[in-house]
């Protein structure tokens, strides 16, 4: 049972048109109702994108010709893309965006939304950067007293015991390895917390970086919980431990599983939306 994929359709929204060639032009589905967004211009971040005029939005799209039967629209961090099948005509592709303008509108404000509401700011890997660790800033020295990573509570600071002339990379790397490090020694303490709490035992446990997904059960007990989880305050941590724990009872999402989650973690609900509201890619990158 996988688990905490990251809401809004991450990394990037997608949607699909079933297609008849006909020789009328495309048949498409009917169009999520949502309001229209006020923005003038959606740009493309992305070489050689398109532009056409939908109402008074000018909207830049890339366009991708594929064997695929389906008209495909993605919305990212590069804007709107679209894959469309070889036999498509420009004309056809044009009267899709028209068909799917809602939607398509729709997840262009939320991406925006979501980069313009960023509580973990980009980082900046040099000396000084700060960055997000069990919910507060913590800010990243090259140079170490004792000449090996040290974290150094009071201060808050994390000396990298690093060349002044290391490189992003370098920086990047370091970073990683101690975060991971880190996790490696509280992640599983959690899971033995809660794992008295309700009474199991999971059979075993392993840091995952996947992109779209804080943690998972196995139906044979393994546990895998994101590195990342790092970043976060303790509280949200312990929800993901608490709600992968309770799918060795419960190996679905229904009203069951939530009691046992609620058995053990009364506040889920507070730390279930502040998880939510922290997709991956507004992490900082490694």
């Amino acid at each position: 049972m996988s688990l905490l994929r990251p809401p809004h359709d991450p990394p990037g929204a997608q949607l699909e048109l079933p297609l008849t060639d006909s020789g009328q032009g495309i048949v498409a589905g009917l169009a999520p109702q949502a309001p229209e967004p006020t923005a003038a211009a959606w740009p493309a971040r992305q070489p050689d994108a398109r532009r056409l005029q939908v109402g008074e939005h000018t909207l830049h799209y890339g366009l991708k010709r594929s064997s695929r039967r389906t008209i495909g629209f993605t919305v990212d961090d590069r804007g709107l893309s679209i894959t469309a099948p070889r036999w498509v005509t420009i004309a056809d592709v044009e009267s899709a965006i028209f068909e799917k303008q809602r939607w398509i509108f729709t997840k262009l404000a939320e991406w925006r939304q979501r980069e313009s509401k960023r509580v973990l700011p980009t980082v900046q890997w040099r000396d000084g950067a700060n960055l997000p660790f069990l919910g507060q800033t913590i800010t990243l020295s090259l140079e170490s007293p004792i000449g090996a990573v040290l974290f150094n509570g009071e201060t808050r600071i994390l000396h990298l015991s690093l060349p002044a002339h290391a490189d992003e990379q370098q920086i990047k790397d370091r970073v990683q390895s101690w975060l991971q490090q880190q996790a490696r020694r509280l992640l599983p303490q959690r899971l033995d917390v809660y794992a008295e709490r309700l009474g199991v035992r999971h059979t075993g446990f392993a840091l995952t970086s996947a992109a779209t997904r804080w943690g998972s059960c196995t139906a044979d007990g393994k546990i895998r919980l994101n590195w990342r989880l790092m970043h976060f305050p303790m509280s949200m941590i312990d929800y993901v431990a608490a709600h992968e724990l309770a799918h060795l009872k419960e190996m679905n999402h229904g009203p069951r599983f939530w009691e046992t989650v609620e058995s053990i973690f009364p506040e889920f609900r507070d730390a279930r939306a502040q998880l939510r509201a922290h997709p991956p890619e507004l992490l900082p990158t490694f």
